[in-house]
């Protein structure tokens, strides 16, 4: 199959930027980690599932919650594929494999998963419905599926300060995702998310209002080159001024400013814990 220009955007600067940062990510979404695997209750022989995996943390970390069982992960990022295999391989993983997959159109065996994970993994669907069905044939009879996605922007720190803060200087990308169109908000709408687990053949839709900080750094220099070197970001900046772009970058600086803990920079990220179980 022809790469679609998800798979090139994941094969470029993005898949790039998240292998550069990949601890920093990890450290990031260490909370909506934990309450993912609250969720997914992977048991000790269970096979799981990771969608959307990236460099693959919460696939070992599945691994290790199902030391008789196994974990597959699947991602479109070659780069971050890469990175996978070497963290698993470096951990003595021998349960744990990664496959380049689009999980909206992989051949999944059917029936093959006890529990389908993934945390903020699956807001880039083009067909959520068609996608979840597939993952819900990948799942045995009353199988169990869990992810976090997350809210509408505008409820968030997280993407709404830097924005703020960037947006008097530099033109940045919308936020991206709708009921309609795949991106980090397409799943935002709870109504929309049963429609489409419901759509897809999921049963007991549960979801659960989270509201776990994202930590962007140790202290707010750490934070502020980690939001410089986003890929939409750094973009932008690239087409200023010297002088337009040292103004964006100390009101960057001031705007984090006040989100500084001792346990790190912390953005309010408001997102969704999602469950559903596949028909008995």
């Amino acid at each position: 199959m022809a790469e679609s220009t998800r798979t090139l955007d994941w094969n470029g600067a993005n898949g790039d930027h998240w292998v550069a940062y990949e601890e920093k990510y990890n450290a990031a979404m260490f909370r909506y980690g934990e309450r993912l695997f609250a969720g997914a209750d992977v048991h000790p022989d269970d096979r799981v599932l990771d969608i959307g995996c990236g460099c693959g943390q919460t696939t070992r970390v599945a691994a290790a919650l199902a030391p008789e069982g196994s974990a597959l992960g699947v991602d479109l990022s070659a780069a971050m594929l890469a990175q996978a295999r070497a963290r698993a391989a470096a951990e003595g993983l021998a349960n744990v494999r990664f496959e380049q997959a689009d999980a909206q159109v992989h051949d999944f065996a059917d029936g093959a998963y006890d529990v389908a994970i993934s945390r903020h993994g699956v807001m880039f669907f083009a067909d959520p419905v068609a996608a979840f069905a597939n993952v819900r044939r990948a799942l045995r009879p009353a199988g169990r599926l869990a992810f976090v996605c997350w809210r509408a922007p505008e409820e968030s720190e997280y993407s709404g300060v830097p924005r703020a803060a960037l947006g008097p200087y530099v033109t940045l990308p919308p936020p991206g995702g709708s009921a309609h169109e795949p991106g980090p908000n397409s799943l935002a709408d709870p109504d929309r998310v049963r429609e489409v687990l419901g759509g897809a053949g999921f049963a007991d839709v549960q979801l659960e209002a989270e509201n776990e900080p994202m930590d962007l750094g140790a202290d707010v220099a750490e934070a502020l080159d980690f939001v410089l070197d986003r890929p939409h970001v750094h973009a932008a900046l690239a087409e200023t001024d010297a002088a337009t772009g040292a103004k964006a970058t100390e009101d960057l600086r001031e705007a984090l400013t006040p989100y500084a803990t001792p346990e790190g920079v912390l953005l309010r990220a408001p997102a969704w814990l999602v469950t559903a179980h596949a028909p008995a």
